[in-house]
């Protein structure tokens, strides 16, 4: 699978993933031929920097319903978000606000599963608006797992969307920088201060929309700068904002940066407890398909292997085969294997995988069976 932006594209070129309009219309579906510059000229018309292309005898990767649904759910948002946040810069008024964060906790908010987060390709100029999209399904998904009453679940949510509307008066390269020098930092902060007056109207009815955007910013700024933070006084949706928030950013897709891995951001939350509130990232892990049966790790001792079974109490200590000798870990076991940990994830652009689950299930491993479309 190979990223080809929109205007290197040529006839010919097969799609890795489908295309959908902003009303949710599926335009292109997987493994779809560009048959000539038309339909080059009808993509690029949708504002896209770029798709994911197949190579010339590369399979259709595998996606289940719930990856179509995701992949179909995000472009409709992002689109509705879009529109709303830039009403709101103009007028200082909502008008589809309440009904855009409905959706979303209708739709990851209230899930008996877990859920494959999948990231999209990101550019400068739609950098925001897909982390507010991002930032409110996980913070969705974090508040349903941790059994929270469904006020704290739409304060969190309506925050995550609204929480960086200062930050669109940035220039478009520091909306998306990952990585800010000192003097970078406090020009976007003076951005995202600017913006509470704009949330202050827009939620004259609601003070703890803008007072949990304004709590996560200050314990984020403690974090950026290693100072000891106090995260435990203040609201949920501020601490879930910034676990959310973190995660997100750290695992977005980016045309010039690679994303960190989602085991090597966790580490990093659980070992700053006074930022990262314990029980929110555990609310994140027991929402999301992290280490999953088919993925493919390296250990600390410097082994490759592929996770075969999760593990529930810790999602960070699965079963692993072991590609060295084809010896089973069960990381679970810590008596016989404590110092072996899962250092990364090992994975392709698309991250996809298929496991041979007959063969799996003849050897007594119970793994999970995913339904590919």
């Amino acid at each position: 699978m190979l990223f080809i932006k929109s205007d290197e594209l040529k006839p010919g070129m097969r799609l890795a993933k489908p295309i959908y309009s902003k009303k949710g219309v599926l335009l292109y579906d997987r493994a779809a031929v560009l048959k000539d510059m038309q339909a080059i000229e009808n993509i690029k018309s949708f504002g896209l920097i770029g798709l994911f292309i197949l190579e010339p005898a590369e399979p259709v990767p595998p996606m289940t319903e719930d990856d179509l649904e995701f992949e179909r759910f995000q472009t409709v948002m992002y689109h509705e978000i879009m529109e709303e946040l830039q009403k709101i810069v103009k007028n200082h008024k909502q008008e589809r606000f309440p009904n855009i964060c409905a959706q979303i906790i209708k739709s990851y908010g209230n899930l008996r599963k877990k859920i494959t987060f999948q990231q999209s390709l990101r550019s400068e100029d739609d950098y925001i608006y897909k982390h507010s999209l991002n930032v409110a399904i996980l913070s969705a998904a974090i508040t349903h797992t941790m059994n929270v009453p469904l006020s704290d679940q739409n304060e969190a949510v309506m925050a995550a969307v609204i929480h960086d509307i200062g930050k669109l008066t940035l220039p478009p390269d520091l909306q998306s920088k990952q990585f800010c020098s000192a003097d970078e930092r406090a020009v976007i902060d003076g951005h995202e201060v600017a913006g509470y007056p704009i949330i202050d109207d827009a939620f004259s009815s609601q003070p703890n929309i803008k007072r949990a955007c304004n709590q996560a910013r200050k314990i984020l700024l403690d974090y950026w700068s290693d100072a000891p933070s106090q995260n435990m006084k203040t609201l949920l949706a501020a601490r879930v904002l910034v676990v959310a928030g973190i995660y997100d950013k750290e695992t977005s897709v980016r045309v010039d940066d690679s994303p960190t891995s989602e085991v090597v951001v966790i580490r990093k939350m659980m070992q700053r407890p006074d930022v990262f509130d314990p029980k929110v990232v555990k609310g994140l892990t027991d929402s999301l398909n992290i280490l999953m049966p088919g993925i493919s790790v390296e250990l600390n001792t410097g082994e490759k292997a592929l996770v075969i079974r999760t593990n529930d109490d810790d999602f960070l200590r699965p079963t692993v085969l072991s590609f060295r000798d084809n010896s089973i870990i069960d990381l679970s076991n810590k008596r016989a294997y404590g110092d072996i940990e899962i250092v990364d994830i090992m994975k392709t652009m698309d991250n996809r995988y298929v496991m041979d689950t007959a063969k799996m299930k003849a050897l007594g491993i119970t793994v999970e069976e995913p339904v590919y479309v």
